[in-house]
């Protein structure tokens, strides 16, 4: 598999590099945004570890724009970066990094996050590309929701988070469980994540809040 390291600052990208090539990956090296800009023209990768802070953009904005963009949409991507605070970490996954990495970081635990998100993609692209409950109906190759024949336009977590309700129909899901599966495995966010995202995803289905139903001191379940 090819992972590509956006990194500037050398010795770093050299680390990861390293210990992702002992790991069997086929890997390539880039400093800055322009650099990955035209190597993806080449080839896109199998997952990207990006850099919040590069020297000519912001990683953060730089993911908005590839999730817009056919090819990578859904390319996963991990966001490296020295801010450690939960809203930093917030504003990467919701803008549709699949996994936040904070500096500094053993260099082990990196692959392990790699050969984890890997994993996580591996089994979703083995299910169906329609999922429905309801009057909703999740297109997951598009990235599209359609609620009572209406598209409905979603961010990337507000996205995810709706598609695993879905998955888990019937099931309740704590918080916790949720945060495990949508905002990656270890994020240390708090309960209010998952609330807030909660909120807005009624807001945007409207007449169809109803089928997201709050068990009380537990999370949720979609009916």
């Amino acid at each position: 598999m090819l992972i590509y390291v956006v990194e500037d600052e050398r010795s770093i990208n050299e680390i990861e590099c390293y210990a992702l090539k002992s790991s069997n990956f086929e890997v390539m090296p880039f400093y800055s945004a322009a650099e990955l800009k035209k190597g993806m023209e080449k080839k896109i990768p199998d997952l990207i570890v990006l850099d919040v802070m590069l020297p000519d953009n912001d990683g953060i904005a730089m993911i908005g724009h590839m999730r817009d963009d056919v090819r990578l949409k859904n390319t996963p991507i991990i966001l490296v970066s020295a801010r450690s605070s939960e809203i930093e970490k917030v504003r990467g996954l919701d803008a549709g990094a699949d996994d936040y990495i904070t500096k500094p970081f053993g260099i082990m635990e990196l692959v392990s996050r790699v050969k984890a998100l890997l994993r996580r993609v591996e089994r979703r692209t083995d299910r169906t590309n329609l999922l429905i409950a309801g009057d909703i109906t999740i297109d997951e190759q598009k990235r599209e929701v359609i609620y009572q024949g209406q598209n409905i336009y979603l961010t990337y977590k507000e996205f995810e988070l709706l598609r695993y309700l879905v998955i888990n129909k019937g099931i309740v899901l704590s918080r916790d469980k949720i945060m495990e599966n949508v905002w990656g495995f270890d994020f240390q966010g708090e309960s209010r994540t998952v609330d807030m995202h909660i909120k807005t995803l009624r807001s945007k289905l409207g007449q169809g809040r109803a089928i997201i139903k709050t068990v009380r001191n537990v999370g949720y379940k979609l009916n």
